[in-house]
């Protein structure tokens, strides 16, 4: 029989609509302001620690719609943005540098909705809910950084080379190192084998005390390459943490000559991002002084090939000054857990890497090696030229006797908890920072501009949706009633799919996808229903006309929306961040229209019109 559909299409159009509700429902509900409580490196968040946040709020005079210790994280939802200011200021100052302290904003979803899976549709920063991170790159440090490394480089070029030198130091107030020889041909011989080596490096010597010295110092293009490199370097390295984050739609591009702007939409974890963004941390991995007491060298006896540093514990420990491997060559690094169940970080080097950690340890099997972890951390105060001053913390991870040749793989264990071990194997996968960077400005993104946004980007939908209902009301009549319950379907089916969907994130540009979708969707039913129209002139009755009018009319839709589908996987392909936006929102509402405009509507037809033959005329 014409016009009518089994009874498993209308159960499983039925489902589809009910799913698409669900899932569109925690939009109803809003967000709450909130603070997002973690700890750092060397902390723990515990009861003890929500009971002291607890009591900093009684003393401020703010009282929280809730407070909660979950997944090692406490989440303080708030009654406004006035008290997530003022309790961000006190749980900030009070807890120390051990936490980090982060504006959130909190979704209001009922529990029995998170159970399934439900969660309000994430919104780009040019509609509420993203956070803006301004960064500051220590462009001193990377300079530092620089010499350090130029030590090493040309203390090893020379012993290669066989060229014998009493000493090498960095030379304090410049830019430069410093190179001490017993006389002029060794120093001649010097120059003539690291001059060529070495571009971008200016070479004086002098003789000062019966010794000849030659000072090698950076030119100011070698000062400005290091610059750049420290900043982009850094770029590529932040963009890689945020995508270990799982960030939809990230922007992560640089402001001026020694800033970065990171700008997270939809981001939930904001303190968990603020402490892997702000953190530079890094490993070396240096022989340990066997032979230097460790008491001798606290007295101030000790070598200048070593150094000493301390354990977490405060257990001092005597390591040289060489460098077998730095973090640079780490290409994974992944945390778990140790045959006694200890959390651990399982790394990988690359083939250089590999060589010198095989080679190392091939020639000091029964010897002891350390992990140096180097961290750096914001002090708050300003130095003389008013950037801000970090303070550079080192200490010993963990002390181990090499067993056995190493290779490309080994482990590193000595850490307080899984949590601290998940962290630093994502710092390291993502790369070491080449020169510190922190956080100068952190705000989150929407209390004024972005719900203008959202008025206007509603406005908008709703006078065309209007527009669109009435004209389709007043031409079609009760077909066009029909078409006006499928755009709505239309509306929320797009919602609960863009909430579903991991990733998607909903932007000025895709509340006009959505617009252009409305526009599509009833386009497709002004077909059908013109083509029903022309066949009902031609004599036809009105259950074959209807039947005829879905069936011709489909393959010009089709048509129509698979070109439009091509263009938007092409924005998506070559577009970036609001031009993705608009891509996603577009590719899924020529999906539902598609569902809507031609599957819904026929239902809803076939369920009124279909198969009753007595009908002699269409309100159409």
């Amino acid at each position: 029989m014409l016009n009518k559909y089994p009874m498993w299409k209308y159960v499983l159009l039925g489902f589809i609509v009910l799913i698409s509700l669900l899932y569109a429902a925690p939009n109803l509900y809003g967000e709450d302001p909130a603070i997002q409580v973690s700890a750092t490196r060397g902390a723990k968040v515990e009861l003890a620690t929500l009971d002291k946040v607890q009591s900093i709020l009684q003393q401020a005079g703010i009282s929280p719609k809730s407070a909660a210790l979950e997944d090692g994280q406490i989440l303080v939802r708030l009654k406004s943005s006035e008290d997530q200011l003022v309790a961000r200021e006190n749980i900030s100052s009070t807890l120390g540098d051990g936490f980090v302290t982060a504006l959130n904003l909190a979704p209001s979803t009922p529990a029995w909705l998170e159970a399934i899976g439900g969660g309000p549709l994430k919104l780009g920063l040019d509609l509420r809910g993203g956070v803006h991170f301004l960064m500051e790159v220590d462009m001193d440090e990377a300079v530092v950084k620089a010499q350090e490394q130029m030590v090493q480089d040309l203390r090893s070029d020379l012993r290669e080379e066989k060229i014998r030198f009493r000493g090498i130091r960095k030379d304090s107030g410049t830019t430069g190192v410093l190179l001490r020889f017993t006389d002029q041909n060794t120093l001649d011989k010097a120059v003539d084998f690291l001059k060529p080596r070495n571009a971008g490096f200016e070479f004086t010597d002098k003789v000062e005390n019966d010794e000849y010295v030659l000072s090698i110092a950076m030119t100011e293009l070698k000062l400005k390459a290091i610059k750049e490199d420290a900043l982009q370097q850094n770029l590529s390295i932040l963009r890689n943490r945020v995508n270990e984050l799982g960030v939809a739609e990230p922007l992560v591009q640089r402001q001026g000559i020694d800033r970065i702007v990171v700008e997270l939409p939809g981001i939930q974890d904001t303190a968990r991002a603020k402490e892997i963004l702000g953190a530079t941390a890094t490993l070396e991995f240096h022989p340990v002084d066997s032979v230097t007491d460790v008491n001798d060298a606290l007295a101030g006896r000790l070598p200048s090939s070593s150094v000493i540093y301390k354990e977490r514990n405060g257990r001092p420990v005597v390591v040289k000054k060489k460098i077998i491997l730095t973090g640079n060559h780490i290409v994974d690094a992944q945390s778990s857990a140790d045959e006694y169940g200890r959390p651990q970080v399982n790394i990988s080097l690359d083939s250089k890497g590999g060589s010198k950690m095989s080679r190392f340890t091939k020639s000091n099997i029964g010897k002891p090696m350390a992990t140096l972890f180097i961290e750096y951390l914001p002090t708050g105060k300003k130095k003389a030229n008013g950037k801000l001053e970090i303070k550079k913390r080192e200490e010993i991870a963990n002390v181990a006797t090499i067993q056995a040749q190493l290779g490309r793989s080994f482990r590193i264990t000595g850490l307080d908890n899984a949590a601290e071990a998940h962290n630093l194997a994502l710092l390291l996968r993502a790369g070491a920072l080449i020169a510190p960077i922190q956080i100068v400005e952190e705000r989150t993104i929407g209390p004024s501009l972005g719900e203008q946004n959202i008025d206007n980007g509603i406005k908008a939908m709703t006078y065309g949706m209007l527009a669109v209902i009435l004209f389709m009301f007043v031409y079609y009549r009760k077909f066009g009633v029909v078409a006006n319950t499928a755009l709505l379907f239309n509306i929320v089916m797009i919602i609960g799919v863009m909430s579903m969907v991991p990733g998607a994130t909903l932007t000025l540009p895709g509340i006009a996808g959505i617009v252009l979708t409305v526009g599509m969707a009833v386009d497709a039913n002004v077909l059908i229903f013109e083509r029903i129209r022309e066949e009902l002139r031609a004599g036809r009755s009105v259950q074959k006309a209807i039947h005829e009018g879905y069936a011709n009319a489909f393959s010009t839709i089709a048509d129509a929306n698979i070109t439009t589908l091509i263009t938007a996987i092409i924005l998506f392909a070559v577009g970036t961040g609001p031009i993705k936006g608009f891509a996603v929102t577009l590719a899924i509402g020529i999906a539902t229209s598609m569902l809507t405009s031609i599957f819904g509507t026929r239902a809803i037809v076939n369920a009124v019109w279909g198969g009753r033959n007595n009908i002699k005329k269409l309100s159409i």
